[in-house]
């Protein structure tokens, strides 16, 4: 996590202008001692390495600092827009596992028959398509053309739950595809080799139902990968949001960061960054502790 605070303070630093920059652009110009007066202001006069040790400090009390244009605390606007960010990559999770789970399984039953040669279709197709353009794809067939779903926009759980489903379909499946598809590629693989260890033939001597040979003795076994890649991958489905939020007009982490970054805020993306860095950092954990669950013959002391 310290890394990624110094990595993400140098980058956006180097990036051309700054937030008074920004303000002179907006308002046309300002005095040179005013621009002056608001750099010493928002402490950009001082030594890069004297606000980067403000910064860790303001962070070891739990202050994430404010928002050099409006002023306003960053650390309860991101609480505010994390479950956004959330509800988001969790629905394009569980896409992922809804459409990738099954259709790998199925192409590793059907090695060489057409059913693996369809899987292996999608899997090219889904990692070669950009989620920014299958979102509008999505948009212009379901929202536009079908009308079925509303193209952007976002209404809390809290105030209608089956409108915020239906206002989150699309960014989730437009989110959730490339994963679709990685999925798919890697539970095909991880099962075929697992169905070819000498346990499995065991278990079919055995008189088992080939059901309950597939289910229980082999995808368990072969989930470890796949659960190691979702870990991985979770990380660019919350990087993913910024893009997918911007479009469909949702108010997560993933648009506020972008505003930021716009705007040369740098509280504002150096909040968000570490809000997303920790979650993917905690869910990798999880992975971790998972995989003794999975897999019996892991054993963590």
């Amino acid at each position: 996590m310290l890394g990624v605070l110094l990595a993400v303070f140098l980058l956006i630093r180097l990036v051309p202008g700054d937030v008074v920059t920004q303000l002179i652009g907006l308002e046309g110009s300002l005095p040179q001692g005013r621009a002056e007066e608001l750099r010493r202001l928002f402490g950009l006069d001082k030594p890069l390495p004297h606000q980067f040790a403000e910064y860790i400090a303001q962070i070891g009390r739990g202050d994430m600092g404010k928002s050099l244009r409006t002023g306003r605390p960053v650390g309860p606007e991101l609480a505010r827009r994390f479950p956004v960010t959330v509800q988001l990559a969790l629905m394009g999770l569980l896409v992922a596992l809804t459409i990738g789970l099954p259709v790998g399984v199925m192409a590793a039953l059907r090695r060489g028959r057409a059913g693996d040669y369809l899987a292996t279709g999608f899997v090219m197709l889904g990692l070669s398509v950009p989620s920014f353009w299958l979102a509008v794809l999505l948009i212009l067939l379901f929202a536009l053309r079908l009308g079925w779903l509303p193209p952007t926009g976002y209404i809390s759980p809290a105030e209608d739950l089956a409108a915020n489903l239906r206002h989150m379909v699309l960014p989730a499946l437009a989110l959730g595809m490339v994963l679709a598809a990685a999925i798919t590629r890697i539970i095909r693989s991880s099962l075929l080799e697992v169905l070819a260890r000498q346990y499995i033939r065991t278990a079919r001597a055995k008189g088992l139902q080939e059901s309950g040979v597939i289910l229980k003795h082999g995808l368990r076994t072969a989930l470890i990968p796949v659960v190691t890649v979702i870990g991985l991958q979770f990380g660019t489905l919350l990087g993913g949001t910024v893009i997918i939020e911007q479009i469909f007009s949702l108010p997560g982490i993933g648009r506020f960061a972008l505003e930021g970054i716009n705007l040369r805020d740098y509280p504002v993306i150096q909040g968000a960054v570490l809000s997303i860095s920790l979650s993917f950092v905690l869910v990798n954990l999880f992975v971790d502790l998972l995989y003794g669950f999975l897999d019996p013959r892991i054993r963590y002391q």
